[in-house]
């Protein structure tokens, strides 16, 4: 009997984008002002809040920014459902992969759709000056899940295929392997 993976899909999907809005709701309402640093962990880790009405790493492409990468992640979206529809039952990781980049991606995408503003982002790392892009749950789970999936389908690609034997050939050598005994 096969596993189905919809009890591993479908609660990590609901849990990266439960979580992922609950932390953009307490980030907008308690890191006030906007974009003044609160440290977490010394310089290395901060809470600020931003605003990204572009993509990752603040890409943007103008005045339609926002309906551009709503559409981009509803396209995406739709890929990721077929890549899980085509899922071999029991495949853990991959569908574990799946689940994480499509629920940061719905977390990321609830943010477009109800903020002309942007992303809410305020996860902020680095040292001094030197810092990474700030960025929110949902970009951690598309970005762990993305590596995840990579991997995952690079291992599948590398498999080696069995090749079947037809029945016919293999009635023929049991009959030669017979007659030999």
């Amino acid at each position: 009997m096969q596993r189905s993976n919809a009890g591993l899909f479908w609660p990590v999907l609901m849990l990266v984008a439960a979580v992922d809005s609950a932390t953009k709701a307490l980030a907008a309402s308690r890191l006030i002002p906007y974009q003044i640093p609160h440290a977490i962990y010394g310089e290395w880790l901060r809470f600020t809040l931003v605003r990204n009405p572009g993509a990752a790493f603040g890409l943007h492409v103008g005045a339609y920014s926002r309906w551009i990468f709503m559409m981009l992640t509803i396209v995406a979206l739709v890929i990721l459902g077929r890549l899980y529809a085509a899922t071999k039952p029991g495949a853990v990781l991959r569908t574990l992969s799946l689940a994480l980049v499509c629920g940061g991606a719905i977390g990321n995408l609830i943010d477009r759709i109800t903020s002309r503003l942007g992303v809410v982002d305020f996860i902020d790392i680095g040292f001094g000056d030197s810092r990474w892009p700030t960025f929110n749950i949902a970009d951690m789970a598309v970005s762990i899940g993305a590596f995840l999936l990579a991997w995952v389908l690079w291992d599948e690609d590398a498999e080696p295929e069995t090749v079947s034997v037809p029945s016919t050939a293999q009635a023929a050598v049991a009959g030669d392997t017979h007659e030999l005994s």
